[in-house]
This record gives structure tokens, sequence and C-alpha cells, in this order.
């Protein structure tokens, strides 16, 4: 392909596929690469809704989910699937993405195959390996395996370098998440109909501060899940707010959300919303509660402050910086503090206006460059 370099894109969840559309495009209009895209469809409606709005055709669609699949199950499919995938595309690197099943399988199909890997949002470390689960595991392996680690945040790059890493290897990049939600800001200014759907509730809630909120981590099913509901039920007797809480579809989220939240007239327990549409609530929300990772990232870009029901988290500049506050899945816990940003306007601004974090939009091209003087 005229010496151009060959780099095969893998991921699978929606979460990667927001963070990575902005990389694929801008490889796509690099003439010195050939990008090839492969998706494991770990989330497969969630992600084909992204891949939709970016205008991205994958190359290999593995659609590895069935019915009730097991971790180990889903991983060794990926690794094999992904093998295939490798073994016909033969790239000169795998670029993959956080924490998930899918980046650690394509990490290690790489791996074996001595292809390098490149590690975008590498470093985030929450230190303690069961929070979250399984992704802290995960993305210690695959830091264990890339070659190139584009961290988002010196802090990030920090942990690598106290794992050992080599530090030639680790660049500071900014995280791509707000490479993506500048460009779809901008596709809503320019066309406001890509995210026109929340426009019932706007009305319906007209008035009202509006709490956005997402649950969905695996550490919090069970008791947590059910303090997170007991927590957005309280917060909702108030009568100046609102609450517009997109469910995620696992039944052990869905079952307790809907037993817990249905009927309130001012909880709107919506479905998974697209990517656009996720962009307009972050963006008329007053509060975000999630227990999320890129929420932490993507909320603060637009002035809007993050509890995290998390007992940790893997980025901790958010907090740090003051743009994020780590409340656990106590329900008193969570209940006082979104009242305290509710009821103190002084609290609420020292948030709502600190520094983000988390890049400035160029992370994508800064990754280009560098895939580009690494290779060979």
């Amino acid at each position: 392909m005229g010496g151009k370099i060959r780099v095969v894109t893998v991921f699978g969840t929606r979460p990667e596929a927001i963070k990575l559309f902005p990389l694929i495009h801008a490889l796509d209009a690099d003439v010195r690469f050939e990008s090839r895209v492969c998706v494991t469809a770990q989330h497969r409606d969630m992600l084909d809704q992204v891949l939709a709005i970016a205008g991205i055709a994958p190359d290999h669609d593995l659609d590895l989910m069935t019915a009730n699949q097991s971790l180990d199950a889903l991983t060794a499919r990926a690794l094999t699937g992904i093998g295939d995938v490798l073994d016909a595309e033969k790239p000169d690197w795998v670029v993959v993405q956080g924490d998930t099943t899918s980046a650690l399988a394509g990490a290690l199909a790489a791996h074996y195959r001595k292809i390098p890997v490149c590690h975008v949002e590498a470093g985030l470390r929450s230190g303690d390996l069961h929070h979250p689960w399984p992704e802290e595991a995960n993305r210690k392996m695959v830091g264990a395996i890339a070659g190139l680690h584009c961290a988002p945040t010196q802090a990030s790059a920090d942990a690598l370098l106290g794992e050992n890493v080599s530090p030639a290897s680790i660049k500071v990049t900014g995280n791509t998440v707000i490479d993506a939600l500048h460009w779809v800001t901008d596709r809503i200014g320019r066309d406001p109909s890509i995210a026109s759907g929340l426009s019932d509730l706007e009305a319906r809630f007209s008035g009202r501060r509006i709490i956005g909120v997402t649950s969905h981590r695996r550490e919090n099913l069970g008791d947590g899940m059910l303090n997170i509901a007991n927590a957005v039920k309280s917060i909702s007797s108030r009568d100046d707010i609102a609450v517009i809480f997109p469910v995620h579809r696992n039944p052990k989220v869905l079952g307790v959300m809907t037993a817990q939240l249905s009927g309130l007239d001012n909880v709107a327990l919506i479905e998974p919303l697209d990517y656009p549409h996720f962009a307009r609530l972050l963006d008329i929300s007053h509060i975000m509660l999630t227990d999320s990772g890129g929420v932490q990232e993507e909320a603060p870009a637009l002035g809007k402050p993050v509890l995290v029901m998390r007992q940790t988290t893997e980025r901790p500049e958010g907090v740090a910086a003051g743009t994020a506050r780590l409340v656990g899945t106590d329900t008193d816990t969570i209940v006082r503090e979104t009242e305290r940003l509710l009821d103190d306007e002084g609290a609420y601004s020292a948030m709502a206006r600190a520094h983000n974090p988390f890049g400035d939009g160029f992370a994508s091209q800064r990754i280009c460059d560098l895939l580009a003087a690494n290779n060979g």
C-alpha cells in the first residue's frame, strides 16, 4: 500500500467507540496510514449507534455476544476472533483503548503475533484490583503488553512510570473523549435535530434543575445499585429538581431501577441514549450522578459537577481539580452531597468552574503523529 502504516483499531463497547472514532477519523484523513477497524460488538446496539453517527463502517465485525456469556468465554472468543483478523490484515500497529475485555483480547492477540500495541487512555489506575472489576486488571495487563502508552494526563503517565514502564514509550496526549465531545457538540450546533429526542422531557421539566444519572458498574450490582436507587428516590422528593436517568439494559440494573423509581412524577427512566442525545443530557443537566468513567471527563468539559458513585476512581485528576467528588454508594452520602450542590451556590460554582484536566480536543492528532514517529 505504498509504504503506508497499516493500523487495526480494535474495540467493542460504546465508550470505546466514542473515544476511538475521533482517532479513526484522524487516521482515515492522514495519508501516512491505512486504517482498518475491527469490532467485537460487546455492546451491540449501543456500539452501532455510535458507529452510525460517526460514519464508521467496520472492516471486521466479530459479533461475539451471546446470552449470559461468562467473562472467560467472551475473552476466549474475542482472543481467537481478533487473532484471525490480525492474521489476515498483518498490521504494523494494533490500537486498543481503555480497559475492556475487547482491549485486553486485542492487546494479547497482537502480542502473540509480535505486533506492537498502542494503548489509548493508558495509565488509569484506581489502586484496587476489584474496583472497578474487571477493568482494573484489564488495563494493568494491557499496560504490560503495550509498546506505546498514550496517557491522557501526567498523573496517568506517572502511574505508568511507577510500574517501571519505559519512559520513552509514555506520551501525554490528552483524552480522545474530549475530541469526541467537541465533534458531537459541533454536529448538534449545525443540526439540532440529531439531539432533539429529549425536547419533550425538557419541556416537561421546564423550570426545574435537571440531575442526570447513569449507573451500570459490575461492582455496584446488588446492594450498591439498590442504594443508588434509594438515593435518587430521596432526592426526587424535592420539587425544584427533576431526574433524567438513561437506564442500562443489564437486567440487574433495570430491574432495581424500575422497581424503585417507576411512577415518580419528576423521575424519567428512559432508554439508553445515543451519543448526540447523551451529549445533550450533559448539556442540560445541573449535576451528573454517575459510576461511569467517561462522564467524569465529559461533564466537566461542559462545566457540570460530577458526583462519582464509586469507592475508587482511576481518574483522580478530576477529584484533585475539583470537577468531581467521590461519594461511594451509601444512600445518605449521595443524598447529602447532591443537596449540598443544590443548596450551596458557592460549592456548586467551585466545581462547575474548575479546570477540566482531561484534554484540549487534539489528542487524536497527537496519537497519529506518535504512531508515525514510532513505526518500525
